[in-house]
């Protein structure tokens, strides 16, 4: 083949591979880039291209045939190479269009109002979220006045929080009120900054926060925490609040009363003030109601800086915080001194004898209970004696009443010398006394000896002269010195074999058997 033939053949290659205009419309209007200008562009590179195809010609009919083949190996490569960038192009496009849709996703759809204000504080740009918060259509919105939905009252705050914006150069935060175009009003908090650009003006961009909610909870909270102090600060109870230290947080007024000023004691340890006595039980009741939430009433004491001690029964209960966790601890306490001051004078009068505080009856009767029942535990055995002063009635005759009462105190007092803590000494009536003896010795002859060796003491100490001085508003002080001495009969338990009645009654005829036999003796009942 000649040269000139393989010329024409190439020629006629590439005419035939070159498309025609109509064609390349078509196929430009394929392409994913296609619109106006890009098949415009297309026709004018084809028109071009076609110029350059005859002038081609020319220099191709002096080439070999191998260089033919280069070229257009060449022109193939290039072919190949243009594909690859337009498939890289149109790959550009999709991830173009998927960051838009991410970017309306994050801007319009966000669930906080963004909003753009030029220098002059006209709206440039919002989404979907503001335009729903002002209440209005985002078309409307823009080139409107951003201070048109301000309230009035907080036009000067927004006013300032630009100033600062522009000063700083930095991010500020405010909370307003707004108002939608039917005068609705709602709080939102706003988050601004200008960002420079060297193209364009400086704006503000804004994001709004609605905040009824919060303001909402927080006007509520407000409302029960003045709720809170007014009944605090208007009731004798001691209200505290403690970390989960014990330290104080907040004391009621009513505290003002043991340590002054309430608000000296916040930060403070609050069982320092606590009895030494009671501090590590108060302490462990404290700790069971952090762990468990639980609050318990303890009774404890409050030992002041004066020495003196009140008595407060407290109840404890929790605050948590919004995740459920414990995050303080109440405490309500009251003081009361003076009701456990009245229930002992009430237990006295119910259980001790007024003149002699000794147990009377009533009191008798549970101890003695509770020494039998020991008895029979342990087999040992026990004594009651019964005990009466001798010619007591002749002292009451003939020096009164007065007298006589001065007596039985004074014999109380050594009648309880004789006898050990764990033993009851008790008035029966008149000048009638009672001793339980327990836990003697399993062997009845040994506690027979043992309630010997007692009553050798109460006969010793009670024959010691007594020095009784008497005074009255009518009458001077007068001196009365007294001998006395007493009868004791004695009955011995063990193993709850009699009854307490059966005891008494046992213990009170040998107590008859020996003033029979004398006075100033002892009889054991058989």
């Amino acid at each position: 083949m000649t040269a000139r033939k393989a010329v024409k053949q190439t020629r006629r290659r590439s005419i035939a591979a070159a498309p025609d205009a109509g064609a390349s419309a078509q196929h430009a209007s394929d392409t994913p880039f296609s619109n106006g200008m890009t098949g415009e562009l297309r026709l004018r590179a084809e028109a071009l291209a076609l110029k350059k195809a005859a002038k081609s010609q020319k220099r191709l009919e002096g080439l070999t045939p191998e260089a033919i083949r280069k070229t257009l190996f060449e022109l193939s490569v290039h072919q190949i190479e243009l594909e690859m960038q337009n498939e890289t192009l149109r790959q550009s496009q999709v991830l173009l269009d998927t960051a838009r849709a991410r970017y309306f996703d994050f801007y319009d759809l966000a669930p906080v109002g963004y909003c753009t204000v030029c220098t002059q504080l006209l709206i440039t740009e919002a989404n979907l979220f503001a335009a729903s918060l002002l209440g209005v259509t985002r078309s409307v919105l823009v080139k409107q006045p951003f201070l048109r939905f301000i309230h009035g009252n907080d036009q000067g705050v927004f006013m300032q929080f630009c100033k600062q914006i522009a000063e700083t150069g930095k991010s500020q935060t405010c909370t307003l009120r707004l108002m939608k175009p039917d005068q609705s009003l709602f709080w939102v908090q706003l988050n601004a900054i200008t960002l420079p650009d060297r193209d364009r003006a400086p704006e503000i961009h804004m994001v709004l926060n609605d905040i009824g909610e919060l303001k909402r909870t927080e006007e509520a909270l407000r409302a029960q925490e003045e709720f809170f102090h007014l009944i605090a600060e208007n009731i004798g109870d001691f209200i505290a609040v403690l970390d989960l230290d014990g330290r104080r947080i907040y004391n009621s007024p009513s505290y003002r009363q043991f340590f002054g000023s309430p608000k000296k004691l916040r930060g403070t340890d609050s069982f320092t003030v606590i009895h030494p006595d009671d501090r590590e039980r108060v302490k462990q009741v404290f700790r069971e109601t952090v762990q468990t939430g639980i609050g318990q009433q303890i009774v404890y004491r409050l030992q002041l800086a004066d020495g003196s001690s009140h008595t407060m029964e407290s109840s404890g209960s929790v605050i948590r915080d919004n995740e459920g966790r414990i995050a303080r601890v109440v405490v309500v306490s009251r003081d009361i001194t003076e009701r456990k001051r009245m229930e002992e004078q009430v237990r006295q009068l119910a259980f001790y004898d007024p003149l002699t505080q000794l147990p009377n009856r009533r009191l008798l009767s549970d101890r003695l209970n509770q020494a039998m029942a020991a008895s029979k535990r342990s087999a040992c055995y026990g004594a009651v004696m019964f005990l009466d002063l001798d010619n007591f009635k002749l002292l009451n005759d003939t020096q009164g009443h007065v007298v006589g009462d001065l007596l039985l105190v004074e014999a109380a007092k050594r009648l309880k010398s004789c006898v050990r803590e764990m033993d009851t000494v008790a008035r029966f009536g008149g000048d009638e006394f009672v001793l339980m003896i327990s836990e003697l010795d399993a062997d009845k002859t040994e506690s027979t000896v043992q309630v010997g060796v007692i009553a050798e003491k109460i006969f010793s100490a009670l024959s010691q002269p007594f020095v009784l001085n008497t005074s009255s508003e009518r009458e001077p002080e007068t001196t009365i010195e007294h001998r006395c001495s007493a009868s004791v009969g004695v009955a011995l338990f063990v193993n709850q074999e009699a009854s307490q009645d059966d005891i008494l009654k046992w213990a009170d005829a040998a107590m008859y058997r020996a003033k029979e036999a004398g006075r100033n003796l002892v009889r054991f009942h058989e």
